[in-house]
């Protein structure tokens, strides 16, 4: 399996995914923006992964790369490739496919819970309610199309999915203690307390059963959008 991560930071980087890909034997490369690194040719593509970061999807005008990307995750989806956008990437998704990104009511960073949305057919299925790990400030409305997976109380779109091949997730499943400390690191300056902010020893404070339980259930994407076990 080909992998091609998209990545826009050098301290958000694929965290418990990485581990899963490597039990599988994939092959990993990355497109590092923050390094001026070039798109690779679809056709090299098994699966993309699309990450986070601080900057908007909005803000082409200051990173002028967003419009190659979001036609390349176009181009990647029209493919029919498996598509896993996370927090700025699944922003990157809804943008690319015509939904609008645009700052969210509340901003969430930490431990909060999101709800499983019902709905009928071949998508994947969240728990009816579990404790993810959030770090945005913005949302989107769902690209056309998609159906919505999760919700929460500060945000609506917490995950959708676009055919059998596409999620977006506004959370992060991914996050291990290493990279919720480099966030940490690189981004305490958003950690104002708000209904849902949590300060930096509440974040630091989560147990390993936390992570475990979020990594599971990383990995029962993966599986779903690769159809791996």
């Amino acid at each position: 399996m080909r992998v091609h991560v998209l990545e826009h930071v050098p301290f958000e980087g694929i965290g418990s995914i990485e581990a899963w890909l490597a039990a599988r034997k994939a092959t990993i490369r990355r497109t590092r923006f923050h390094r001026a690194e070039g798109l690779p040719d679809p056709d090299s593509v098994d699966f993309l992964i699309a990450m986070g970061g601080p900057m908007s999807v909005n803000d082409e005008e200051g990173h002028p790369w967003l419009r190659q990307e979001k036609a390349f995750v176009r181009a990647a989806i029209s493919r029919g490739l498996p598509v896993l956008g996370i927090c700025l990437g699944a922003q990157l998704i809804a943008s690319a496919l015509g939904g609008r990104v645009y700052r969210n009511a509340a901003r969430e960073i930490g431990w909060y819970p999101v709800e499983a949305v019902p709905v009928d057919g071949d998508v994947f299925r969240f728990p009816d309610r579990v404790s993810v790990f959030h770090w945005h400030g913005e949302t989107f409305d769902l690209p056309p199309g998609a159906v919505r997976l999760a919700r929460s109380g500060g945000c609506e779109n917490q995950a959708f999915q676009l055919g059998r091949n596409v999620i977006g997730l506004q959370f992060h499943l991914e996050t291990t203690v290493e990279s919720a400390e480099s966030l940490i690191q690189n981004c305490r300056h958003e950690l104002v307390r708000s209904t849902y902010v949590q300060t930096e020893e509440e974040l630091r404070a989560a147990p390993a059963a936390a992570y475990d339980t979020i990594n599971r259930l990383m990995a029962r994407v993966l599986a779903y959008l690769t159809k791996q076990s």
